[in-house]
């Protein structure tokens, strides 16, 4: 065993031992069923317990820095440029160099690197804030921090989607992650692996449109969500492809998934990479992106820690 892990069990166990011994000094010093030496003897083990399992032997928030410092990350962010996949309606991104080291003709000035952008909030790998889709519900800079480092549950299911590219993540699958790794933990956040990022930054790829023009790509379902969100109560969500709902609804403008999601006043991420580097259950994922007041959406920086 190692010793942190000693440490941690040492501590346990004497808290138990501090509370027992607690309860029965208070017992034999209220009835007197004790002598007076015994009673001292007692008094002075409570003493030694409490200071042994003080606060202090609890590691400081630098000693958990260093341990996750040693374990592996995993971004599972995508670069993102003009041109990438995106939604059909959102323009493409433009950027500008407007400072550049040298004298140029077409910047601002010269001494440093700076540069111009112009992209709609969901731009990449992203975050979907409530208030994209539901009017008067939390916008980007309404995220609590404590949201954004989640135990990260992620449902391989990329198998499934190379066979049936219009898959859906059903109730039973998700009930089988638990059947496999237990129950999925209140506030995790929920990724679907999928695959479908290995695509990237193919948009035709990513969109599998057939002949007649409808899109064909993996989403989730709605029994699913609901069990998650509602029974298992977790955070947030994300998946690899562009869209919550499957690419046939999705063709059809329907963005019910996504609208169940958003109108229960949680966030997701779209467009996530690499989940085939992380296990299904064990990790951490951290979901950054700025603070935009007001904002509708931000491209993410999302990366898990491994264990």
């Amino acid at each position: 065993m190692k010793r942190n892990q000693r440490n941690a069990l040492t501590r346990r166990e004497l808290a138990d031992v501090r509370h027992a011994v607690s309860k029965r000094i208070c017992t034999w010093l209220d009835f007197g069923k004790c002598t007076w030496r015994m009673r001292c003897v007692l008094v002075s083990l409570f003493f030694f317990v409490v200071t042994i399992v003080s606060p202090a032997d609890d590691p400081s928030l630098w000693e958990i820095q260093k341990l996750l410092a040693s374990k592996k990350y995993v971004d599972l962010t995508h670069d993102f440029a003009p041109g990438i996949p995106r939604w059909p309606g959102f323009p493409d991104e433009t950027r500008k160099t407007i400072y550049w080291y040298d004298k140029r003709p077409d910047t601002m000035g010269v001494g440093f690197f700076s540069e111009l952008f112009t992209h709609v909030g969901q731009w990449g790998t992203h975050v979907d804030p409530p208030a994209h889709f539901i009017k008067g519900l939390r916008t980007v800079d309404r995220i609590d921090p404590k949201e954004m480092v989640l135990p990260l549950v992620v449902n391989d299911v990329h198998r499934e989607a190379a066979a049936d590219p219009d898959y859906t993540l059903s109730l039973e699958r998700v009930k089988k992650w638990e059947k496999d790794h237990g129950q999925i933990p209140g506030g995790a956040f929920v990724a679907m692996r999928t695959d479908w990022s290995k695509r990237w930054p193919d948009a035709t790829k990513m969109e599998n449109k057939d002949g007649k023009g409808a899109a064909h790509y993996p989403g989730w379902s709605l029994p699913a969500l609901k069990f998650l969100y509602q029974e298992r109560r977790i955070t947030a969500s994300g998946h690899e492809t562009t869209d919550t709902d499957p690419g046939i609804a999705a063709s059809k403008d329907d963005y019910s998934l996504e609208t169940y999601i958003l109108s229960n006043n949680h966030y997701q991420i779209e467009l996530l990479t690499n989940l085939d580097q992380v296990p299904e259950a064990g990790a951490i994922v951290v979901a950054t992106f700025p603070k935009p007041k007001d904002g509708s959406g931000f491209p993410a920086r999302v990366f898990a820690i491994v264990p």
